[in-house]
């Protein structure tokens, strides 16, 4: 294990990767520590597939926060194969590691995701979705269980929807930075830009308003994207398999694809500061999930 920072009046900055299988809250917690919405989220597993970066700058530490993909250990198309590689590859590039996992809630999926992590760096062991036990008094068990599985740096449990607990998490972390500058600016809270930010809210929204009814192999392109004045005109394709996933999200009457466009433009105006045109359209690309050149063409 690292050995602790301790000196005083020092400037700390760092990457923390924040792991985990899918759904167990990886992009919510990065939201709540940041404060704002920088990686979209939904019921959906392996909702984020990219790497996002997510900064929280206080007065003497910058937190840079790494989200990633969740591991996935079945389905593994081109696509998913790629974001296991997001994942593999952010952990040779950071200081620490958070390994998130669901409160009562540990197998297989867990067990795979934890031989990956170096055994070189801080491992801090985040357990979530604590509001959901209805008896917590069964909390300190189950960490005392956890804490067998592996030198954790330390074990902190919280709810990232509640913002439970995330201060402490915050000071657990701290010791690990290393000394040295701020990475990006004081007033940065995502390396990301507003393009990618556009499309990754229809994509939320596609997920969001079509529950389980369409297939994971949805993606969004933002064909254009440009300011006119203050207003910020963006359009939005986004690409399905078949022809009857484009009539599933087009809905009776189009109103369907009119709900996600309208929330889409609400959360990117709320994120922007600013006014959104937003036009959005589906496309059939069929296998696009499986095309190498494609998923290029999409940054995976």
């Amino acid at each position: 294990m690292n050995k602790l920072i301790t000196k005083e009046g020092e400037f700390r900055s760092g990457f923390i990767a924040i792991v985990g299988r899918p759904n167990v809250g990886k992009s919510t917690l990065l939201n709540h520590l940041v404060g704002q919405k920088v990686s979209i989220t939904s019921r959906k597993a392996q909702t984020t597939r990219h790497r996002i970066i997510g900064i929280v700058t206080e007065e003497q530490t910058q937190f840079v926060f790494v989200d990633t993909p969740g591991f996935q250990t079945k389905h593994l198309n081109t696509l998913n194969r790629g974001m296991n590689r997001v994942v593999t590859s952010s952990l040779r590039e950071v200081n620490v590691v958070l390994f998130v996992i669901e409160a009562h809630h540990f197998d297989e999926r867990d067990t795979e995701v934890m031989n990956l992590l170096p055994k070189h760096l801080p491992v801090l062991l985040v357990i979530n979705k604590v509001d959901n036990l209805s008896d917590k008094a069964t909390l300190l068990p189950f960490i005392q269980e956890m804490s067998h599985k592996r030198d954790f740096a330390a074990i902190v449990a919280v709810s990232a929807k509640q913002n439970l607990q995330l201060d402490t998490l915050l000071n657990a972390i701290r010791p690990y930075m290393p000394e040295g500058e701020r990475i990006y600016p004081e007033d940065e809270v995502t390396d990301r830009n507003e393009r990618f930010l556009a499309a990754e809210l229809v994509r939320e929204k596609v997920f969001r308003f079509t529950g389980d009814e369409l297939p994971y192999s949805v993606s969004v392109i933002i064909e254009q994207f440009k300011m006119d004045g203050t207003m910020r005109r963006i359009h939005a394709a986004i690409l399905v398999d078949k022809e009857a996933h484009k009539a599933m999200l087009i809905g009776k009457s189009g109103e369907k694809l009119k709900e996600i466009a309208t929330q889409a433009r609400l959360d990117m105006e709320k994120l922007f500061d600013g006014k959104v045109y937003l036009e959005v359209w589906v496309k059939v690309r069929s296998g696009w999930a499986d095309n190498a050149q494609t998923l290029k063409s999409l940054g995976y």
